[in-house]
């Protein structure tokens, strides 16, 4: 599995793409098929406060799982989004075996 941390406009902390490292390479347990998945950090809203925005896309034999979310931290947006894209992968793993 490839995996590509796209931020957009501004330079992310090694920190942060560890720990994106670490919980993307949980989705092989749920999926053995997935062939990349590309995250995107983005920085949305006013400048005193900025929400942080996660993007993943997950590409499994010719299908597409796209899941976006939007909180307060990078941290918690990718613990959310992570969880909905593993919900989605199990859905389309049981429509497969059915």
């Amino acid at each position: 599995m490839n995996l590509n941390v796209h931020p957009v406009n501004f330079n992310p902390d090694d920190k942060l793409i560890s720990l994106i490292e670490e919980k993307v390479e949980k989705l092989n347990i749920f999926n053995d098929t997935i062939t990349s998945v590309d995250v995107y950090l983005k920085l949305e809203g006013s400048h005193a406060v900025r929400d942080k925005v996660v993007e993943i896309k997950v590409n499994v034999l010719k299908n597409q799982i796209f899941v976006k979310e939007q909180t307060k931290t990078f941290e918690e947006s990718l613990s959310i989004a992570l969880d909905s894209a593993i919900s989605q992968l199990r859905k389309k793993k049981e429509i497969l075996k059915g």
